[in-house]
């Protein structure tokens, strides 16, 4: 058998020398591509009844490709979303194949034409201001473990920044002096975000005396802090905020659920919609415009301005702008 059938040193190529050097992808889209095909080997290595170092790359049938897909949904109670992020790793793969191996060319094309799954989109879930200052009050500043919380939380909300993206900040990406903080956000596109008088004066606290290039957020050990830690601080805080707002225990509060409530609260407060996308890192505006879908007081105003009694609408018909249609017909 030859060595180019073996799926092994394809997996292996595909990790290393497609993900890392030729696309340089964030170490996050690694582990996913990598944790999907740790789960997808061992049940592929299943059916063809082979151990996985011996599986050969047709092994992963477009019939396989699918019955993994329900297993995901069925066993492991993955969600609509999970299943086509698992997809389109094995599309990436299948695709890195076929470009270096043109007797794989069918093979890939048959992995590639697997759709990927259409799901319900579920509402986001955001905190109202009054969830938010609870979630805020929740930590005990007296401690240092409980100050370094709160100017997490708050630096959260001013930012909008993702758990992944304020693990990775270092003390340098602060710009004290003009209060912005610069992000690197997914496909390592880069972007500055305001900060709020408060919020600086904490992080100057926080900071101290330490070396640039020091991580902004540690743990208790002084090691950067993980995004998992920041996932388990939020929750932690947000089962204590919910004795001073009983709201909260009805929602799931997550880092992100605080980034939703950031693009939430600014387009109450009349920040334009393409500004917002800009502050979050979006890279369409039509993935921002879904908070002005969401806010039910956005949408109160929006009604009320096009009610048939609002004063300040115009009324004029029409045919009074003068000269429209001689202009039309010179064009």
């Amino acid at each position: 058998m030859r060595n180019q059938e073996l799926l092994g040193p394809w997996v292996r190529r595909f990790l290393i020398e497609h993900l890392i050097a030729e696309r340089s992808l964030s170490v996050h889209t690694q582990h996913g591509y990598r944790d999907t095909l740790r789960l997808l080997l061992p049940f592929v290595a299943s059916k063809a009844r082979a151990p996985v170092d011996r599986l050969n790359v047709v092994d992963i049938s477009a019939t396989v490709v699918r019955q993994f897909l329900a297993h995901l949904e069925r066993d492991r109670h993955c969600s609509v979303a999970t299943r086509n992020q698992r997809l389109a790793a094995l599309h990436a793969l299948a695709r890195f194949v076929g470009e270096h191996s043109p007797e794989h060319v069918d093979w890939c094309t048959q992995i590639r034409l697997i759709p990927h799954k259409r799901g319900n989109r579920t509402l986001i879930s955001y905190l109202t201001e009054a969830e938010m200052r609870a979630l805020l009050a929740a930590p005990r500043q007296s401690t240092s473990q409980g100050y370094r919380d709160y100017v997490l939380l708050l630096f959260l909300y001013n930012s909008g920044a993702r758990a992944s993206e304020a693990a990775s900040l270092r003390i340098q990406d602060v710009d004290t002096q003009s209060r912005f903080v610069r992000i690197i956000g997914k496909g390592r596109k880069q972007r500055v975000c305001p900060l709020w008088p408060v919020t600086i004066g904490h992080l100057r606290t926080l900071m101290g005396q330490r070396h640039d290039d020091a991580p902004l957020f540690q743990n208790r050990l002084q090691q950067p802090i993980t995004r998992f830690g920041i996932h388990t601080l939020v929750e932690r805080h947000a089962a204590h905020a919910v004795e001073r707002e009983p709201s909260l225990r009805s929602k799931r509060v997550s880092p992100h659920t605080i980034r939703h409530s950031t693009a939430t609260h600014l387009l109450r407060a009349g920040v334009d919609i393409n500004t917002i996308r800009g502050w979050l890192g979006h890279a369409s505006i039509n993935t921002t415009n879904v908070y002005a879908e969401v806010d039910l007081d956005t949408k109160a105003k929006a009604l009320a301005a096009c009610s048939p009694g609002n004063s300040g609408r115009s009324r004029s018909p029409w045919k009074s702008a003068a000269g429209v249609m001689d202009f039309l017909r010179s064009l």
